[in-house]
């Protein structure tokens, strides 16, 4: 589960300037796209996450929610099982540890937070785009009588797993639609927000792992 969302983030970046030689219609509007998300203190989304590889036979979607205070590095992923509406894996971080719990397992790993350009850090998802990418606007695409802008990232580093990502931002609400990355391996991932709410009132709790709420689970502390 934890590999789902590290292709969901896609190895999470710093902000960072955007770098030049890159599409002028696409610039204005990422840089426009992630203006805004820098004024929310923080944010909250119901999410999907379809896994299609044909050539497998493989499809399957995930749903979950993630709570994000990005100022901070600090973000709570629930994610569901497969097909379900039952809890399979919360991920918490308070900017400095990383609490995984296993509900299967009963465990929790705790880990020292990693920052970094290669780290994973769901609470950077909205501005991923910022640094590492290649990125050209390709057009408009109508769904549902809504208007989305469509840009393709292509990233710099040729070891990447995968190849492309393809974001749709919403030309009317100024937001981020979806996120498809397109593995080498054949396999697409497509992030879609379900729900999105701007300036979310979280408390400092959310980010932190309360061993009160999780009975009888095992610590494992990999700091």
């Amino acid at each position: 589960m934890k590999r789902i969302f590290l292709y969901l983030i896609l190895s999470a970046v710093t902000i960072a300037p955007a770098l030049a030689q890159k599409d002028a219609d696409a610039k204005v509007i990422l840089n426009k796209l992630s203006k805004q998300y820098r004024t929310y203190n923080a944010v909250k989304t119901d999410y999907s996450l379809t896994i299609d590889n044909q050539q497998a036979g493989i499809k399957e979607t995930y749903t979950g929610t993630l709570i994000a205070r990005s100022k901070t590095n600090k973000y709570k992923v629930i994610a569901y099982a497969a097909g379900t509406k039952k809890v399979a894996q919360d991920i918490i971080s308070d900017g400095k540890n990383q609490w995984t719990y296993l509900k299967d397992a009963n465990e929790v790993q705790l880990s020292a937070a990693d920052n970094s350009e290669e780290g994973f850090n769901p609470a950077k998802i909205f501005t991923m785009y910022e640094t590492g990418y290649k990125y050209i606007y390709t057009g408009q695409k109508k769904i549902a009588g809504k208007i989305y802008q469509v840009i393709d990232l292509t990233p710099e580093d040729s070891k990447k797993t995968f190849f492309k990502v393809r974001l749709m931002v919403d030309k009317v609400k100024n937001q981020l639609y979806s996120a498809q990355i397109f593995d080498k391996n054949g396999s697409t991932y497509n992030y879609t927000l379900r729900t999105f709410t701007p300036n979310y009132k979280a408390a400092e709790t959310v980010f932190t792992f309360d061993k009160k709420a999780y009975p009888g689970v095992e610590v494992v502390d990999l700091r």
